[in-house]
């Protein structure tokens, strides 16, 4: 006796297999490129204060990254001027949306400015980060520097919170945001403060290959959950 499927049939299942196979690789690889959202949460370094709709930091790093190859990865912008880490806690769940698959943190540059405790500064930071882990987000820490006019005393307060949340949270640090433009009247409008457009230009630069890194962390924790 003779078992199995006659031979059309036989041809009709390797179809519908071979079929199968061409429509789940496309799938497969739609998957691996599915949009990345990275939120800027920021100031207005970040909020891109007095320039153009098409400089400030967060639509000029989107504009480099599509350049550079990340097609799939948009930089939303959810800076405020003037907006200290108090201010950007107390914004969080809202500016931060369901969304968001990473984020930048860009806060403090206001806490020194204007002389906060660095002890406040410190402990909002580490809670921001605190519940950004808590949804899972991987976070991109920029860094900033106290004015040297307030003192070494002041600075010795305030610089070491970035590197050391950083180290202890396991974050992807850029250690200085205005590296490379602060301090330079040719990059800074006339407030000393704020980059120009040029300025912009040299920052998303420079943190590049950190926002590289940010975005492979999101795509191996994609992995990870498949």
């Amino acid at each position: 006796m003779r078992y199995g499927l006659p031979a059309p049939f036989c041809k009709l299942f390797a179809s519908l297999a071979f079929v199968l196979v061409l429509v789940s690789a496309p799938v497969a690889q739609a998957s691996e490129k599915a949009p990345i959202t990275i939120v800027a949460l920021g100031d207005s370094l970040t909020a891109g204060y007095l320039l153009g709709p098409d400089e400030g930091f967060a639509e000029r790093l989107d504009r480099a990254l599509k350049e550079a190859g990340h097609e799939n990865v948009n930089v939303s912008n959810a800076g405020v001027s003037g907006d200290t880490t108090s201010g950007g806690l107390a914004r969080l769940d809202w500016a931060v949306g369901p969304e968001a698959d990473a984020v930048i943190v860009e806060l403090g540059a206001n806490d020194a400015l204007r002389g906060l405790d660095p002890a406040l500064a410190r402990d909002n930071l580490a809670e921001i980060v605190a519940r950004l882990k808590e949804r899972g987000l991987p976070i991109l820490l920029a860094g900033m520097l106290a004015p040297p006019n307030l003192g070494s005393d002041y600075g010795a307060e305030f610089n070491p919170i970035y590197p050391e949340l950083a180290e202890k949270e396991d974050l992807i640090l850029y250690p200085f945001f205005l590296d490379g433009v602060a301090g330079d009247r040719r990059l800074n409008l006339s407030d000393g403060i704020h980059p120009t457009a040029e300025g912009i230009e040299i920052i998303v630069e420079r943190i590049m290959p950190k926002v590289e890194e940010l975005i492979a962390r999101v795509e191996e924790e994609r992995r990870a959950g498949e």
